[in-house]
């Protein structure tokens, strides 16, 4: 799905876990995914999260942050998949994740094996080593930034739209109420192409990637600003 639709339904994951009474919640920020996200983007859209995410953080809600590599982003080249897998966890060290889940390099070809696990967990201590011995700050890059910004405005519009579907008022809270979530499901408000065909989704969502994001395009392949794409629902 688009990035913005990514980093809304994190959003209203925490949302609603710390609406269930969940204290501490542990937020798996999955890098790499889609594969073709570059890895400017890709940060942009895990700051985005972060920053939505930790905002309900107070005296009775804490969110702890888990990394890791997208498991489709492995190339079945085993030596390349290493290199996605040290280059990957430098990116994800941005973040400062509590927890690092080590996502062996060759998933993509076979079911890791210990010696692979072994392998994997070096290359990715010697990663994290490489980073905590002094690394630039990948956040205050401008394109960064401007994408961060640009994706919280997106997700208030999501979330906005999708309280707009209670049009009588008739729950306390629509974002945890499944009868609106479901609804925004069907309307489209949160999409993906995947969903095409699917009972119960919309499926009409057409996204490209443009300069590494992840973007709504229109049938002729232009992209479209996220109030565009709300308005057109």
């Amino acid at each position: 799905t688009t990035d913005a639709i990514a980093v809304a339904t994190a959003y209203l994951a925490a949302y609603n876990a710390k609406k269930m009474g969940v204290k501490t919640y542990v937020s798996q920020y999955m890098f790499n995914t889609p594969h073709e996200t570059s890895f400017t983007m890709d940060l942009a859209k895990m700051l985005a999260k972060i920053e939505l995410i930790e905002s309900l953080h107070d005296d009775n809600f804490y969110s702890i942050r888990e990394a890791r590599t997208g498991l489709f982003s492995m190339p079945a080249n085993l030596n390349k998949g290493k290199g996605q897998l040290g280059s990957s966890t430098l990116l994800q060290m941005q973040i400062e994740p509590s927890i690092v889940h080590v996502v062996a390099y060759c998933e993509s070809s076979y079911a890791a094996k210990p010696d692979d696990i072994i392998q994997s967990s070096e290359i990715v201590i010697k990663a994290i080593e490489n980073y905590l011995n002094g690394c630039p700050d990948m956040k205050t890059d401008s394109t960064v930034r401007d994408r961060k910004k640009v994706l919280i405005g997106d997700v208030m519009q999501i979330i906005r739209k999708i309280k707009s579907l209670d049009m009588t008022g008739r729950f306390e809270d629509p974002l945890t109420a499944p009868e609106i979530i479901g609804a925004a499901v069907r309307s489209g408000i949160l999409d993906a192409p995947q969903l095409a065909g699917a009972a119960g989704a919309c499926g009409k969502l057409k996204t490209l990637f443009i300069n590494g994001a992840n973007l709504p395009v229109d049938d002729c392949g232009r992209p479209v600003t996220e109030e565009e794409r709300l308005n057109l629902l």
